[in-house]
């Protein structure tokens, strides 16, 4: 599918493939094993990007870049510019409360003077699997995080 949008593509052994394409001086992608896109990319900047510009064909060059990029994108996913950006919101979302979780149970913890120790070896299994799926960049479901609001 890369082909489709970027040059000089490349593709190693494990499936990653990589290329480039105007202002994209390389796009480097892959799935990973629940069928996730990653992609890197570095894109020119400063002088190379103001020289790139100026050159015959460079503003052209450029929108032909930011278009290829996004069609690969839509069809890489399988969603639009909008639904990406709504997605990567409501993942925010789930780090956020989950975060916030985190603080208020540590704080409830601080000042609850009756909690008994199972509540809070409890709370902070919950609190340690809630910093792991955050560590590893897994977005906690909303279950497990009012887990956590509920034992306060």
């Amino acid at each position: 599918m890369a082909t489709s949008y970027f040059e000089n593509i490349n593709v190693d052994a494990e499936g990653v493939f990589t290329g480039s394409y105007g202002l994209l001086t390389s796009v480097q992608g892959s799935y990973d094993d629940s069928g996730k896109l990653a992609v890197d990319v570095v894109q020119l900047k400063g002088g190379d990007l103001a020289e790139f510009l100026d050159s015959e064909g460079g503003p052209a060059k450029a929108m032909e870049s930011r278009k290829r990029w996004s069609g690969f994108l839509d069809e890489a996913t399988g969603y639009s510019a909008k639904q990406r950006g709504d997605k990567a919101k409501e993942e925010a979302k789930k780090f956020s409360k989950a975060k916030s979780a985190i603080k208020m149970a540590h704080k409830s913890m601080e000042l609850m003077k009756n909690l008994d120790q199972s509540t809070i070896d409890q709370a902070n299994e919950m609190i340690a699997n809630l910093e792991a799926m955050i560590e590893a960049g897994t977005p906690p479901s909303e279950t497990q995080v009012k887990k956590l609001d509920k034992l306060f």
